[in-house]
């Protein structure tokens, strides 16, 4: 595990893990409360002489007290060796504070750890950690505590990732995710996945190694079947990140359509605020509007664009251009029509455009009476009558947009999907190397080189879960078969 340290190293000054760090752990910026987290073998020596306690720090108890500048004279009293120590009793106070101390191995990072709620006065924070740095502890890095709690085997890689993920959550959705992360969802999907593997690499490395001891070679069929054992379940976990990649990233929606038919009225009412501006005249927006929105917990970037015509002035014909941009852009279109007037030449262009590519269509206005649309489009897409001056539809809008993007099943998901750009590569070159093992079969390749591929299988699945040690692999042979009887 210490790859990840070394990976720290390249890009931030040397960094001795065995120093106490302290940091500012809350956002910046002022606050009702601000925390100061201080974590090392230190940790208690830094903290106490800048606190004036009710109580003797205790393991997992908060404690009142307050915030002092130490004294810079030692007062009379003498340790049994003599040496003065300084007091804080003659220190003067900054601010009340609530000190929680965590005992090793029973914290984030497994050290010591000494966190200082104060109130959240940015001078008085960072005030806490210029003490500390005076006193001998080092300014952490970014991430250091997270990447601690890795090393020191409190956390796995996944988990790391989705401490960061957990942070930059959007929506509650996005949160409960992270939170599946955190609890190790995705690393217990691969784990039996991963012992699978690694349990047909030991009977093969057995089959060479201890052939003299009468170890049985896995005949062909049932190195095959052990593969598909593995490939299978590997296969459905890498078709999760279409939907785990719009959960992490969110997606982009275009809402496109010619003048008038009611497009930031739309955006209006997905948006639930008048946030475009929506006249009878048509050709009114000229610029691309957006705006964030959670659907079903997924954040959906809206964009309102220019309606589609031919541009009577050069704006108009700017406005136009980027529409077409954000239609090639965007993740799904919403194609607006106006369902109380004939189609005309442009939306049937448009709607052409969009054939091939996931979009939904939008009848708008239907309250004021329908012309059928659907005959005029065609092909598998979706057609969904609304009225954005009356609500009507909008709900059935929500819903098939969310339907669209897999969020209808997304509650159902089988924990420990993928959401990360990582773990989808390593998850690809897995799945590569287990078909070149199961090509290879086949052909009666020696179980040395079948032994290469499935190695190859190994690691990636390691860099997402943690790695397999040579000893992982022995003490599996060895537990399997009565070695040396």
């Amino acid at each position: 595990m210490r790859w990840l340290f070394h990976q720290f190293n390249r890009y931030n000054r040397p960094v001795n893990l065995d120093d106490t760090i302290v940091a500012i752990a809350t956002p910046s910026g002022r606050g009702g409360i601000g925390v100061v987290r201080i974590a090392g073998s230190r940790a208690r020596e830094i903290a106490e002489p800048i606190l004036r306690l009710k109580h003797e720090m205790e393991a997992g108890r908060a404690i009142l007290g307050e915030l002092v500048d130490p004294s810079p004279e030692y007062v009379g009293t003498a340790t049994s060796g003599g040496r003065a120590e300084r007091s804080s009793a003659f220190a003067s106070r900054i601010d009340e504070v609530v000190v929680t101390y965590f005992a090793k191995p029973h914290s984030y990072t497994t050290d010591d750890i000494v966190e200082i709620a104060a109130h959240g006065a940015p001078v008085v924070l960072r005030h806490i950690v210029e003490m500390c740095l005076a006193a001998g502890a080092r300014l952490a890095e970014p991430g250091e505590f997270t990447m601690r709690a890795f090393l020191n085997g409190r956390i796995d890689l996944t988990q790391a990732e989705a401490v960061r993920d957990l942070i930059d959550s959007q929506t509650l959705y996005q949160a409960k995710i992270a939170a599946q992360q955190l609890e190790g969802a995705l690393s217990r999907r691969l784990q039996p996945l991963k012992q699978k593997l690694v349990e047909l690499i030991a009977v093969l490395e057995a089959g060479i190694d201890f052939a003299e001891d009468d170890v049985s070679v896995m005949p062909d069929a049932a190195i095959l079947e052990r593969i598909a054992a593995v490939r299978e379940p590997l296969e459905l976990l890498a078709a999760t990140f279409a939907y785990g990649k719009i959960v992490h990233q969110g997606l982009t929606l275009a809402i496109v359509g010619r003048p008038n038919v009611g497009k930031s009225s739309l955006f209006n009412r997905l948006v639930e605020r008048e946030r475009a501006i929506v006249t009878a005249t048509p050709g009114t927006t000229r610029d691309l509007v957006t705006e964030t929105v959670a659907i079903g917990g997924i954040p959906i970037q809206l964009v309102d664009t220019a309606g589609i015509r031919q541009a009577l002035d050069e704006a108009e014909s700017i406005g136009i251009r980027k529409s077409m941009e954000a239609l090639a852009d965007a993740d799904l279109v919403l194609v607006v029509l106006d369902t109380s007037q004939p189609s005309s030449a442009e939306e049937k262009e448009l709607l052409r455009q969009t054939r091939n590519r996931p979009a939904i269509i939008v009848g708008n206005k239907c309250d004021l009476g329908v012309r059928s649309h659907e005959a005029a489009i065609g092909g598998p897409l979706t057609f969904i009558y609304a009225s954005a001056l009356t609500s009507e539809g909008i709900a059935e809008l929500r819903a098939e947009i969310l339907r669209h993007i897999g969020g209808e099943t997304g509650g159902q998901v089988e924990a420990g999907f993928l959401t990360n750009v990582r773990h989808q590569g390593l998850v690809k070159d897995s799945l590569a190397a287990l078909g070149a093992a199961a090509a290879a079969v086949p052909g009666k390749v020696p179980h040395e080189m079948l032994l290469l591929d499935l190695y190859n299988a190994l690691r990636p699945v390691d860099a997402i879960t943690g790695a397999t040690t040579p000893d992982d692999i022995l003490n599996l042979i060895f537990s399997t078969f009565c070695i040396g009887k």
